[in-house]
């Protein structure tokens, strides 16, 4: 069945897929941001440090709970947000055609499908031990705020780094906290600020796409702010990163050859940042989707010292 081409986002990661479905599943698809995995995997990987650091193996029953709710509650935030920014999202090329902000969707049936993906994700809730579920629920304030940072600071990428590492505390919380209590905190707090600084600097990557409606609209982002010296601005978040990633480590296990573990996502951040060409409307997409490599190659770096100095610096 053919579609006309504004039912499908120009960003989609799976036009075939998604063309094939009919209207309304394809609409609900897109609304939760289904035919773009990135953003679940950005969600999910934090999880996945915070669960491999301590120390407990691969646990891949609970990875797939986490997985599962990383999917769900990432796409009832997109629902959430487009409803906030319907009116934003007609008056900027790459979101006009979202199913709420076009209306092929309504904003009542976006509530009733935002419900069904919280419903999702409160089963996966569920899954978790209580202190795990107390600062999984303590998020939710920082997630409803989300949308309206753009409208009050140039830096909504903060905010979102904020929430979209949260998964780090609660998959740290279900095994660390039960395993060393109090002990290591301060390295968590460290990896989640470089996390912090990492999403700051991928999703300034992701702005650079938006610049100029963003500008005429009056949508504020870091890659506005930064202007002229975006590119050493994203360098300098990516350092901030690594930096803080290596001294969570090192309060973690203070031994030098555990800071090899991150050398592999260091090379990565690296060549995102050489290779990362502004003018290029293909080149900022494809290099902040390339995080997905960036979190895996993190998550395996937790892993390593989680696992292999077991007791961190006991």
């Amino acid at each position: 069945m053919s579609q006309t081409p504004d039912t499908v986002v120009p960003d989609t990661e799976h036009r075939s897929l998604v063309e094939r479905l009919p209207q309304v599943p394809r609409d609900l698809a897109q609304l939760a941001r289904f035919d773009r995995p990135i953003g679940w995997w950005l969600l999910f990987w934090p999880c996945v440090f915070g669960v491999w650091l301590s120390g407990a193996g691969l646990q891949p029953a609970l990875l797939a709970w986490l997985l599962l709710g990383a999917v769900a509650m990432r796409g009832a935030g997109c629902v959430y947000n487009d409803i906030v920014d319907a009116d934003l999202d007609r008056q900027v090329a790459r979101t006009a055609a979202r199913p709420v902000a076009s209306g092929r969707v309504s904003k009542k049936a976006a509530w009733g499908w935002l419900i069904s993906l919280c419903l999702i994700g409160l089963i996966v809730l569920l899954q978790l031990r209580l202190e795990a579920q107390i600062v999984a629920l303590a998020s939710l304030a920082l997630v409803a705020a989300y949308p309206f940072m753009k409208r009050v600071t140039w830096w909504p990428q903060a905010w979102l780094g904020m929430v979209f590492n949260w998964g780090l505390l609660v998959g740290w919380s279900q095994l660390g906290w039960a395993a060393f209590g109090d002990q290591h905190w301060d390295a968590v707090v460290a990896l989640y600020a470089g996390s912090v600084c990492w999403v700051i600097g991928y999703d300034t990557i992701y702005a650079l796409q938006d610049r100029e409606d963003d500008a005429l609209v009056g949508i504020r982002s870091s890659a506005l702010r930064m202007g002229a010296k975006v590119h050493a601005g994203i360098a300098g978040f990516y350092a901030a990163t690594l930096s803080l990633w290596a001294l969570g480590i090192w309060l973690y296990r203070p031994d030098p050859l555990a800071l090899l573990a991150l050398l592999p996502v260091a090379i990565h951040l690296v060549w995102q940042v050489a290779t990362l060409n502004p003018e290029d409307p293909a080149n900022p997409l494809d290099r902040f989707r390339s995080n997905r490599w960036a979190g895996a190659l993190m998550a395996i770096a937790c892993f390593i010292v989680g696992n292999a100095y077991p007791g961190g610096g006991l």
